[in-house]
């Protein structure tokens, strides 16, 4: 998560301090509890929900709390992996809403012909949608291109500090079954031989899942993610496995801080740091992150790539880390749109290992005209005080040269969202209960106050009862984000611009975020396109015709163009 975003959660803890009062009170550890509840105790931790009882509540209460206490006691006596899934399982569809549209032949608008660049460093800068003509006309082998790929890694990993584990013998043998099998007239589509990473909390078998974590450096999970079976099934060559913030915030790892190609001064932000880092620098033409509340979005801004964070349910998370079940998505990073959406829908797709995925087609059509689509723009966004206010007009004026009508709307729900974090952060605060209880949080890099070790422990003092009226909150929320979009095709807004970022991600709707230029310090920036729920096919189409406007995601940070 970004800054900002760190700040709207501090916010909720302004508590914090009586929390510490209430824990001695209460006279328990996380291990064991040391006494009964009394009405004082009670007294006290009615400052932590806001409510008030009078002493004779309070008295009746005190068996019911020292009940739920032993409750507490039994449950944790039994290990709850981080795999495990709570049963209520969280569902973005609007009431009545289903996707309907059929599954249409898919055209990607790939070229028939494409040039061999003379050297290794242009090569490795090139999309997707190209190696993948290179490949299939057997211009460039597969091997070659990891090989390539694989000595970029070797000579910037350590600078950018992006690497957790380098597979290369592992890549070279994928690497020559791709070409074997192409050679033999068997190839499996655009991503067939193409090198990729992965965020390292995505198990491998056989290969360490770190989770960008001291307390995890050894873990070593006896599973594969659903995602990386759907890319080896495509043909894709597994490189490398990259960095991410620890357990998924900002860009510190428990090895060092992953950097910003276009700044190394700069860490390359959360929490798909490395992912986005790396493919900004040409060490892999695409990765998959992830994203809960700006996790491809930030990092994806930051390094000046382009990043799709699907519909919530489109892609399985079974072998991924769990931060919050309803609102962890996975989703790639690429040069371009259109690499974004290849690689998408890929890994698009009902799974039985996952409960919460939702079978819905991807469809995309090179040839879609988009003055024909409605598209609109958060102009309250645009005219307030966010960042990229230049560049953000500036994309705006690209989409009205392409003859786009561009509608304003205003980003307006009826209520303040951000009490909503609340489900964030009981969420994580129960995927990481043992890191808790166990103190194993002490190992955590980042102890700060906006470090997840305190956020973890505050969580504990959410009540279920708040949880569960923000997962109501948040129905509401669902029916009135759907009445904004469903007259749209896509809305484009700044990338951090209000609620937004929020709302969205809570809603479960996706966005394409790409580059459009610098600020005064050279750094890129971005804007994003927010579609409808399961039609990220149309926003990477509208994001694909800016993109062939302008050359933001053709640019190469000067460090690593040689």
């Amino acid at each position: 998560m970004n800054t900002k975003l760190k700040q709207i959660m501090s916010k909720m803890f302004t508590w914090q301090w009586i929390a510490v009062i209430a824990i001695f009170m209460l006279g328990f550890t996380f291990g064991q509890r040391k006494a009964e509840i009394s009405q004082e105790v009670i007294a006290m931790a009615e400052q932590l929900i806001g409510l008030e009882f009078t002493p004779a509540e309070r008295d009746s209460m005190i068996g019911n709390l020292n009940g739920h206490l032993r409750n507490y006691e039994n449950l944790r006596k039994n290990e709850i992996g981080n795999e495990v899934a709570p049963a209520m399982i969280f569902n973005p569809l609007p009431i009545g809403y289903q996707p309907r549209e059929p599954q249409k032949p898919t055209n990607w608008g790939l070229k028939s012909k494409v040039t061999l660049p003379a050297n290794d460093v242009d090569i490795a800068f090139m999309p997707v949608a190209d190696l993948a003509v290179l490949i299939k006309n057997k211009q460039i082998t597969s091997e070659r291109l990891t090989r390539i790929y694989i000595d970029r890694i070797k000579r910037y990993g350590d600078t950018l500090e992006t690497v957790i584990t380098l597979m290369e013998n592992q890549a070279i043998a994928q690497a020559r079954k791709a070409d074997q099998e192409i050679k033999q007239g068997k190839y499996r589509g655009p991503l067939h031989g193409i090198p990729y990473g992965i965020k390292d909390l995505l198990a491998v078998k056989g290969t360490k899942t770190t989770w960008g974590a001291a307390p995890y450096k050894d873990q070593v999970i006896d599973r594969t993610a659903t995602v990386v079976q759907k890319l080896d099934e495509a043909g894709a060559v597994l490189v490398v496995k990259l960095t991410l913030g620890a357990l998924a915030m900002g860009d510190e790892w428990y090895g060092g801080t992953t950097r910003n190609p276009w700044n190394l001064r700069q860490g390359s932000s959360g929490s798909s740091a490395g992912s986005a880092s790396a493919v900004s620098a040409g060490l892999v033409p695409f990765a998959i992150g992830t994203e809960t509340l700006g996790s491809i979005v930030s990092p994806s801004t930051r390094n000046g790539v382009t990043g799709i964070r699907p519909t919530f349910g489109r892609v399985s998370k079974y072998g991924a880390m769990a931060l919050s079940w309803s609102m962890d998505k996975i989703g790639p990073i690429g040069r371009d749109a259109l690499d974004c959406a290849i690689v998408l829908d890929a890994i698009s797709g009902r799974d039985e290992l996952d409960p919460s995925t939702i079978a819905a087609p991807l469809n995309y059509d090179a040839n879609w005209d988009i003055k024909k689509m409605k598209i609109g723009y958060f102009s309250d966004y645009f005219e307030g005080r966010y960042a990229s206010k230049r560049q953000d007009s500036t994309a705006l004026e690209v989409f009205k040269k392409l003859g786009v009508e561009l509608i304003p709307v205003k980003m307006d729900v009826g209520f303040d969202p951000s009490p909503l974090i609340t489900i964030l952060s009981a969420e994580a605060g129960a995927a990481f209960d043992e890191l808790t209880r166990s103190n194993q949080d002490d190992l955590l890099k980042m102890q700060n106050k906006g470090a997840w070790p305190n956020f973890f422990r505050a969580a504990r003092f959410v009540p279920a009862v708040e949880y569960i009226q923000a997962n109501r909150m948040r129905s509401i929320l669902i029916e009135r984000m759907n009445e904004l979009m469903k007259e749209y095709d896509a809305i484009i807004t700044p990338s951090f611009g209000g609620s937004q970022l929020l709302v969205t991600n809570l809603t479960g709707h996706p966005a394409v975020v790409m580059p459009n230029g610098y600020n005064n310090q050279g750094s890129p920036t971005s804007f994003t396109i927010i579609g409808n729920l399961f039609e990220e096919g149309k926003i990477a189409r509208v994001a694909k015709a800016y993109q062939d406007q302008t050359i933001f995601d053709e640019a190469k940070p000067p460090l690593f163009a040689k």
